[in-house]
C-alpha cells in the first residue's frame, strides 16, 4: 500500500513537468513582429453569449438576462495579432453581474491583461419590465433591447447606453382627412446618450413611452384595448413629432450631455417605412 501510493505522488508531478515542458515548446505566434506598418484600431471576441445581472430599478435588485458581448482593445502596428483567450479570461473573473459600476474596471482589466493603450467593450441585453394594463391592471412582461457601449481610452472613460423601445403612433393627416378613422402603426425609437450620472434604463424607457401616441402593452383586454385605440387617435404623432418630443424631454435632465434620437414608423398603408432622426450638436464630455 506505501509503494502504491507514493506511485501516485509520483505521477501527477511527472505529468506537470512534461505540461510546463510542453508550454514552453510552443510558439506565440500572436507575439510576432508584423511588418506591413497598419495598427488596428478594435481587435478581439465579438458575439460571446454570457449570463449577466443588470440592476433593477423598482425592486432596487439584480435582474438575471443573457448578453451578446464584445471584448476589443487596440494593436500596435508591431504585433502581428492578440491573445483572443485573455478577453475571456477577463470576463469570467469578473463574474456574472455586470453595470455601469464595474464596467470600467473590465476595461481597465484589459488594459492590463493585453498591454493595451484602449479598451472597448459593447454589451446587448433584453431588459424585462412588467407593466400592468390600463383598465384590468392586469400585468403582462415587457421586453426592451438595450446596448451598453464603453471605451477607455488611455486613462479617460466614454459610455454610450442605448435603450430601443416600440410605441404607438397614429398619423395626424390620415385623421384629418378620412372620416371612418386614421392609420396607425408601430414605431420603433431607439435612444443614445452619454451622461455624467448614471440614467436608470426604467428612465428612458418612460420617457419614450410618453413621447408616443399611445404606449404600448403585451396583455390587453377589450376594455384596455379601447382606452389604448382611443388615446392614440387624440393624440395623434407623426414621426417628426415622435423624436422632437423625445428630445425635448431628454433635454430636462441636465445629467445627459449628448444624445441621438431615432425613429422608424412600420407604416401600415405603405410599403415603406417613415424615418426621422435629431443627433445633440452639443460638447461630448466622458465620465472621468
Amino acid at each position: 500500500m506505501a509503494l502504491r501510493l507514493r506511485r501516485l505522488q509520483i505521477v501527477p508531478r511527472w505529468h506537470s513537468v512534461k505540461k510546463n515542458l510542453g508550454q514552453a515548446s510552443l510558439t506565440d505566434k500572436q507575439s510576432e513582429r508584423d511588418h506591413r506598418q497598419l495598427p488596428i484600431d478594435k481587435v478581439g471576441v465579438r458575439g460571446l453569449r454570457f449570463p449577466v445581472q443588470v440592476r433593477d430599478k423598482a425592486t432596487r435588485g439584480l435582474q438575471n438576462t443573457v448578453a451578446r458581448i464584445g471584448l476589443f482593445v487596440d494593436l500596435p502596428k508591431e504585433f502581428k495579432g492578440t491573445h483572443m483567450s485573455r478577453f475571456v479570461e477577463v470576463l469570467n473573473l469578473h463574474g456574472s453581474v455586470i453595470h455601469v459600476e464595474n464596467i470600467p474596471d473590465m476595461l481597465r482589466a484589459m488594459q492590463v491583461r493585453l498591454d493595451a493603450r484602449n479598451a472597448h467593450l459593447e454589451m446587448e441585453f433584453p431588459f424585462f419590465l412588467v407593466k400592468r394594463a390600463p383598465s384590468t391592471r392586469k400585468e403582462g412582461v415587457m421586453d426592451y433591447e438595450v446596448r451598453f457601449d464603453a471605451s477607455m481610452i488611455g486613462e479617460k472613460l466614454d459610455f454610450l447606453l442605448t435603450v430601443k423601445c416600440n410605441v404607438t403612433t397614429l398619423c395626424p393627416c390620415s385623421k384629418a382627412i378620412s372620416k371612418y378613422g386614421a392609420h396607425n402603426q408601430r414605431g420603433e425609437v431607439t435612444v443614445q446618450i452619454r451622461s455624467e450620472k448614471v440614467i436608470w434604463i426604467e428612465d428612458l424607457v418612460t420617457l419614450i413611452e410618453a413621447s408616443g401616441s399611445s404606449e404600448m402593452y403585451s396583455l390587453l383586454k377589450r376594455e384596455d384595448e379601447k382606452i389604448v385605440t382611443e388615446r392614440a387617435y387624440e393624440n395623434p404623432v407623426f414621426v417628426e413629432d415622435l423624436v422632437r418630443n423625445v428630445v425635448l424631454r431628454l433635454r430636462t435632465n441636465p445629467d445627459i450631455t449628448w444624445y441621438k434620437v431615432e425613429a422608424e414608423n412600420q407604416e401600415s398603408i405603405h410599403n415603406h417605412n417613415a424615418y426621422a432622426c435629431i443627433e445633440s450638436h452639443r460638447e461630448t464630455r466622458g465620465i472621468d
